[in-house]
């Protein structure tokens, strides 16, 4: 027996598994303080306002960004189609609660999303072949033929001449979440639940396969990885939570929504939330999204405060979309990891500093 074969001693073996239940603890009491946050301290201090104009279409987009990031910064998938699957979610949500009767709202949800992953793997197919640009043109033609559909086929929208489609009863177990702070709660519990079985799937066997693809797909085909198998899956579960936060976005938010809501501007939105927030990030995507939701409405007061009639109200429309655009160059060009990014950096900082001022301190 070499020293490689010996087993190892007590104290070496709890030496190393000491930082792995160090880190299981620390991710049980972040996940604990996380819930006890947005379920807890937000719907006691928050008001109506808060609820159906910032909270709820934040986490709206924050599940879309996270859909969008799992495609683009785990599998390395340029996609342009998240408004599209957005769309199908919504629709096929409201077809579903429509057309069966006494189905669960839940239910509802899970089957629109479950259209928008059997769509979404129809236009992945382009991907096992093409990349890049390409692939961004093949996922726009979705957007396109998506909003077209919707709006020229009535029975989506059940024959409404406008194609408007409204929010069904928010019931769960025969209480109504139809109030700001009932939304609120409906939303922050199905972006909570997807975002563990996020969590999950990266850390696990597809995520690896997923990087391992982005990374570079030849290495990964020689490495035994299923190419076809991880691309198509990566663009199944992405559009599979695009399309609830689609019907987020429609029932809990809007309450009522017609085609053209979910353009083209909207899968723009989306590919900011992850840009700014950071790629392969799944925080990058909710802080991608507090950042597009509350930098108009920061912008509009500092405008209502101080240029009011002394900058014309369309120009300081114009001024927003140049300190946007400007801010989207800046983390493109200086922080190309995102606010997720920048703020991991700024902790460790913040943290190595602590360590030597105690080291000196002892």
């Amino acid at each position: 027996m070499t020293v490689f074969d010996a087993p190892l001693e007590p104290v070496a073996a709890d030496r190393i598994a000491r930082p792995a239940r160090q880190q299981v603890a620390v991710a049980a009491i972040t996940f604990a303080a996380v819930l006890a946050l947005v379920f807890g301290v937000v719907p006691a201090l928050a008001n109506d306002y808060w609820f159906s104009a910032i909270l709820i279409p934040f986490l709206a987009l924050s599940l879309a960004g996270l859909g969008l990031n799992l495609l683009t910064g785990y599998a390395g998938q340029l996609s342009l189609g998240t408004s599209a699957f957005m769309a199908i979610g919504a629709f096929g949500a409201y077809n579903a609660l429509l057309r069966i009767p006494h189905l669960p709202l839940f239910a509802g949800f899970a089957i629109g999303g479950v259209a928008a992953a059997v769509v979404g793997v129809v236009f992945g197919l382009p991907s096992l072949r093409i990349k890049g640009f390409y692939l961004v043109v093949s996922t726009l033609a979705a957007q396109f033929f998506v909003e077209w559909a919707f709006t020229k086929v009535g029975w989506f929208s059940n024959f409404n001449a406008s194609g408007v489609i409204s929010a069904p009863p928010l019931l769960i177990a025969g209480r109504d979440f139809s109030g700001p702070r009932g939304r609120y709660l409906l939303s922050a519990a199905v972006v909570v639940a997807l975002t563990v079985l996020v969590r999950n799937a990266v850390g696990g066997d597809a995520g690896r396969s997923w990087m391992a693809v982005r990374d570079m797909d030849t290495a990964a085909r020689v490495a035994g990885i299923p190419i076809l198998r991880s691309k198509l899956s990566a663009f199944a579960v992405s559009s599979f939570i695009c399309g609830v936060a689609g019907a987020l976005w429609a029932f809990a938010y809007l309450g009522t929504v017609e085609p053209h809501g979910f353009d083209l501007d909207r899968s723009f939105q989306v590919l900011f939330i992850i840009i700014i927030g950071g790629l392969g990030s799944l925080s990058g995507a909710f802080l991608g999204a507090a950042f597009i939701v509350l930098l108009p409405i920061a912008l509009d007061n500092l405008a209502a405060r101080f240029l009011t009639g002394v900058v014309d109200v369309g120009h300081l429309e114009n001024l927003e979309k140049i300190i946007f655009g400007g801010l989207i160059i800046f983390f493109l060009t200086k922080e190309p990891g995102g606010l997720a990014h920048l703020l991991a950096r700024r902790w460790a900082r913040t943290v190595e500093k602590l360590r030597r001022r105690r080291g000196l301190a002892s």
